[in-house]
């Protein structure tokens, strides 16, 4: 029912199914199941967050990955205490029903419920189509709260056995956080290493490859969990380090299952979370007080928006794109609680805390109000506020290497001005990566050459072949002679053939390839030096034929109009030599200019008429200089042009006649104007002209 599904999520419908199916089996007199902790963390939330970790959104996440620490560390932390310390001050006046819940089972309750949960958040946010960076600010931070939640579980946990709590073990719980955070990333880093070094030597058994990217992540989780280190953090860093190496490694087909096979399994556990949390609020023991449950959902969304605004006014003096008031409030609208919290509950222990079903009440009460009014009203809410959505087509080749060009550029940037911001070691990184990681866990030549060459030699040896197949042997180019021809049957040509076109897996591997090599990084390049640029003489040959070109186009045009004009009957020395430049074959002497010199050019010799320099061709005494007795037997002077030097247009090349001067000649000689009469006995064109 499409209309259902886009104003009601998913996740809330699920409840919903959930809620039927226990009031069902309570109906019929059964028990119904609840949903017990060790299920929800040891086999339904790991595929949810390996899911997550796998296919996590690298470049966005790590840009903003100082902005989700602190959402996730501060703002948990705050969270925490806030509602905590509120919830003691409530219970001490709330009344004889709740005076004797101290402060640490408050602060358990409120690190149990402070945290945001991955699960709520990505089967709600996946359906609002949200921007990137929206989107990894709050799912970035509810999979990085695991370690606050975990060491503040436990601490107050352990703090509630203690006869007396001292100043050390508060010290020893607070350096605990940096061992459960820390030691999750380095036991998932370990295990993705291991994987990515496995995956070298699966080259014969295909079947087997995607095996083992599932359980050395689960063996990550595990091994985590097993000293109570984040399991969650473990699952994210495991997927983060092995993806880039064991995409190298394995085949298409197995990196098609790892994909389909992770999705869904996350969307089976997600379903049966959401469907225990329906069924498990009808089977659960419950105790409701109306002051405590009210208190602790008003208290949640006060503290919510308190640590969002007072936390962005502090991340929005660092960041260059800074937080809006819009995106602040879909942060604060997107802080939802699932079922982390609701299992966490579950594991309190009656012994120390026999208050636990109020917990529970409160607990389910809170994700029901987060996932049902806020999960359906986010999405009106954010086309009211005309929030910018996510991008649904690719972007195209063309952006991915600009993007990756800037890239570059600022960290040649950052290493002008010595300043070693996030590119800079980002870049020494990747060197790293290329240098030594790359030569240990991808096998064969993929580490050595770069991916575009040999993706270009496969796609060569496979048009060899079907060539081969074709029966056309004779077009085989000699690149491919590695190619044993005879090992190759050939088969008869059908009679249309069809280019098969590029599958979505293929496109995808040749958009990867592109990005990643296209744009090399910029060691090749000669350091700049403003004292040493090399002037390209090209472009400056190239600059002159363009003007060159313009000029005779405007000249050409100016010729036209001048051309329309009648010449005169009588024609002048001038321009009998004129005609004689531009076309001496089509024209022949008049019968009365018996006293003009008579050029005769041989079409054998180099000096072609385009040679001849009109402008040096002026009839003696017009210089204003009597003649010299050379000139009288030389009569006309040819002069040759320089030949034209490489890189130059021939046509186009700049000579003498470019001058201003020159080109107000060459109009004059279109159109004298009317004859000076012989009597005045002043040359044509005045002197200085």
């Amino acid at each position: 029912i499409p209309s259902v599904s886009s104003i009601v999520p998913e996740s809330c419908l699920l409840i919903v199914v959930g809620l039927l199916v226990g009031g069902l089996i309570k109906g019929v007199g059964e028990k119904p199941p609840i949903l017990k902790s060790d299920i929800f963390f040891l086999f339904l939330l790991p595929p949810i967050i390996l899911d997550a970790g796998y296919f996590l959104p690298l470049r966005p996440f790590t840009e903003n990955l100082g902005t989700i620490l602190i959402f996730a560390v501060v703002g948990t932390l705050w969270n925490a205490f806030f509602l905590g310390g509120l919830m003691y001050a409530v219970c001490q006046l709330g009344g004889p029903g709740l005076n004797h819940i101290g402060l640490l089972a408050n602060l358990l309750f409120g690190s149990i419920i402070s945290a945001v949960d991955p699960v709520a958040v990505l089967a709600v946010f996946e359906e609002i189509h949200i921007n990137e960076l929206l989107h990894i600010l709050v799912f970035g931070e509810s999979l990085l709260n695991d370690a606050v939640t975990v060491v503040l579980y436990h601490l107050f946990e352990e703090f509630a056995s203690f006869e007396q709590v001292t100043i050390l073990d508060i010290i020893l719980g607070f350096l605990s956080f940096f061992v459960v955070s820390l030691g999750g990333v380095l036991v998932g880093v370990i295990y993705g290493v291991i994987a990515a070094f496995t995956s070298r030597f699966t080259s014969h058994i295909r079947v087997i490859e995607p095996l083992f990217v599932f359980l050395y992540s689960y063996m990550a989780y595990l091994s985590a969990e097993l000293f109570h280190l984040s399991g969650i953090m473990a699952l994210i860093a495991a997927g983060v380090v092995m993806r880039p190496y064991v995409e190298a490694n394995i085949s298409h087909k197995s990196h098609t299952t790892i994909k389909y096979f992770l999705k869904m399994w996350s969307s089976v556990s997600e379903t049966l979370i959401f469907i225990f949390l329906g069924v498990s609020t009808v089977a659960g023991h419950h105790y409701w007080n109306w002051t405590f449950v009210i208190s602790t959902l008003f208290f949640c969304l006060i503290a919510r928006v308190l640590g969002v605004l007072v936390l962005t006014w502090f991340i929005n003096k660092f960041r260059i794109v800074k937080l809006t008031p819009k995106d602040q409030f879909i942060i604060a609208y997107g802080g939802l609680r699932g079922a982390i919290a609701f299992s966490l509950g579950y594991l309190l222990d009656y012994k120390h805390f026999g208050m636990r079903d109020m917990f529970l009440t409160a607990i389910i009460t809170v994700i029901f109000f987060t996932v049902f009014v806020q999960g359906m009203t986010i999405r009106p809410l954010v086309d009211l506020l005309a929030v910018k959505k996510k991008q649904e087509t690719k972007r195209s080749i063309n952006e991915e290497i600009h993007t990756q060009f800037l890239d570059h550029l600022l960290t040649g940037i950052e290493d002008i001005c010595g300043h070693y911001g996030h590119h800079h070691w980002k870049d020494k990184l990747n060197r790293f990566n290329k240098k030594y990681v790359k030569k240990c866990l991808i096998a064969g030549e993929r580490s050595k050459e770069p991916q575009l060459i040999a993706f270009y030699h496969k796609m060569e040896m496979k048009q060899a072949i079907e060539l081969v197949e074709s029966g056309g042997i004779g077009k085989i180019p000699s690149a491919v002679s590695t190619v044993s021809i005879q090992n190759i049957n050939p088969q008869t040509l059908p009679l249309e053939r069809v280019l098969p076109a590029l599958s979505k897996d293929k496109e995808e591997e040749i958009r990867k390839i592109l990005r990643t090599n296209l744009q090399k990084t910029r060691q090749r390049l000669r350091s700049y030096n403003r004292h040493t640029l090399v002037a390209d003489p090209y472009e400056e040959a190239w600059n002159q034929m363009l003007l060159r070109r313009q000029k005779a186009r405007q000249l050409e045009q100016k010729m036209n109009n001048y051309l329309t004009v009648p010449a005169h009957r009588v024609d002048s020395p001038t321009m009998s030599r004129a005609r004689i430049g531009s076309d001496p074959l089509a024209y022949e002497p008049k019968e009365d200019s018996e006293n003009l010199p008579i050029i005769t050019i041989d079409p054998a010799s180099p000096q072609s008429p385009e040679s001849v320099d009109l402008m040096s061709e002026e009839p003696k005494g017009c210089s204003g200089l009597p003649p010299s007795p050379e000139e009288d037997e030389e009569g006309l002077v040819m002069r040759v042009k320089e030949p034209s030097s490489p890189g130059t247009d021939d046509v186009f090349t700049p000579g003498t006649s470019d001058s201003p001067s020159n080109q107000r000649m060459l109009r004059c000689l279109s159109d004298p104007g009317p004859r000076p009469e012989p009597e005045e006995g002043e040359p044509f064109i005045p002197k200085g002209q």
